[in-house]
């Protein structure tokens, strides 16, 4: 299975409180910030709901 590397590029500030909850599922937190997910149906779903927020790569 595959890894996607995750970054948070864009601030939370003044976001939805959904896209907030979904940048922190994924372990991000500031500006900068990466996490290693799996590529599975779920992480996509959250990949989707804040892709503009984040820059996404195979890990």
């Amino acid at each position: 299975m595959a890894n996607l590397k995750i970054t948070l590029v864009k601030s939370l500030n003044s976001k939805t409180e959904n896209q907030i909850a979904t940048a922190r599922s994924l372990g991000l937190r500031k500006i900068g910030a990466v996490t290693i997910q799996p590529d599975n149906a779920q992480t996509q779903g959250k990949i989707k709901k804040i892709a503009h927020l984040i820059k996404v790569t195979e890990a």
